[in-house]
């Protein structure tokens, strides 16, 4: 994945970022390509090992219920006899390891994922949490929606939520995928204990976690090639 520099999402994400009386909101916006860097190709093949079916078959005797069991994996891309589930999945994965360069988010599974409905209704989601904080300028003055649908066309994307387990949770996670553009956006948002110590980028742990009100995370964009 490539991270994309693009400027129109400065100001937003230097308004994602403050503190009220009750809480320290940490918030950013990212935009990466989902062009294959050396690193992608190989935990696409990694996981492409792992989950794709016909490799298992291929590679080691695999009973009828256990190719019955595998093909019956929860998975909110579809079958994951589907190259295209598998790609989803990649592209999920890949744009976690690339937003939290420190973890390592190989092993997530399928069922850790959550396709939205649909995208109004993340953004009227994402609206009302920003009015409550008292950050409805950055909806209506920054004009959150329209430059995120310059960057990704969100009428062209699936959202999917990250729903981490203990062991692989870096605040949970969404984000917004564009099949056409090849390209997906990365938004998080944690609303955060004025004592919590936590840094932008830092995950929770089993520690710091209790010092977190609330967090939301979301992958946008049509990631299913």
């Amino acid at each position: 994945m490539k991270f994309l520099d693009i400027a129109s999402l400065d100001p937003i994400n230097t308004a994602l970022i403050f503190e009220n009386p009750e809480c320290r909101v940490v918030g950013r916006i990212e935009t990466y390509s989902c062009k294959l860097a050396g690193v992608d190709k190989k935990l696409y093949k990694n996981l492409e090992n792992r989950w794709n079916s016909k490799n298992i078959s291929e590679s080691q005797s695999v009973s009828p219920e256990q190719q019955h069991s595998f093909n019956n994996i929860i998975s909110p891309f579809g079958s994951l006899e589907q190259p295209s589930s598998r790609r989803t999945l990649f592209n999920l994965i890949a744009t976690l390891n690339a937003s939290y360069p420190d973890y390592d988010f190989s092993d997530v599974k399928p069922d850790q994922f959550t396709k939205q409905p649909s995208v109004p209704m993340v953004c009227n989601y994402i609206n009302n949490t920003l009015f409550n904080l008292g950050r409805s300028y950055i909806v209506n003055d920054l004009n959150l929606w329209q430059v995120i649908d310059d960057i990704i066309d969100l009428n062209e994307c699936n959202v999917y939520s990250f729903n981490p387990d203990i062991d692989s949770d870096p605040n949970a996670e969404d984000g917004a995928i564009n099949k056409k553009l090849k390209r997906i956006v990365f938004f998080t948002v944690r609303c955060l204990s004025i004592n919590a110590p936590l840094q932008e980028d830092e995950p929770l742990d089993s520690e710091s976690e209790v010092n977190a009100m609330s967090y939301e995370e979301y992958v946008m964009g049509d990631i299913e090639m």
